[in-house]
């Protein structure tokens, strides 16, 4: 409730994995949302995560890729690593190779 981005991503981890709470997507991908909007790149990437699978909200390719863009551009490799694979598989962007490898390029230099 203090508006702290990485207190709210630890607790949507917990409720992700019902880790000493009861498991809740929903409110895993709340607390994620809240992160992601106090600048939280991991907040970002797992509400990517959230919408790529399905896990507590409509599965939405699209939405999955912009929070991942949001997560690499705020310096998360897994949100990068995840944008090149949507493009290398074709979900929710126009396959394209050459564009997966750079955002896989990106990933390695941030160190995935």
């Amino acid at each position: 409730d203090g508006r702290h981005a990485k207190g709210c991503y630890s607790l949507g981890v917990l409720y992700d994995n019902g880790k000493g709470v009861k498991q809740d997507y929903q409110k895993a991908n709340a607390l994620y949302k809240q992160a992601c909007d106090g600048v939280d790149a991991d907040g970002c990437n797992n509400l990517g995560v959230a919408y790529y699978n399905g896990k507590g909200v409509k599965q939405d390719y699209q939405k999955a890729n912009d929070y991942y863009k949001m997560a690499c551009d705020g310096g998360e490799a897994s949100g990068c690593y995840n944008l090149g694979v949507a493009y290398e598989s074709g979900k929710g962007v126009r396959q394209n190779k050459s564009t997966a490898k750079r955002w896989f390029g990106k990933a390695c230099d941030i160190g995935f």
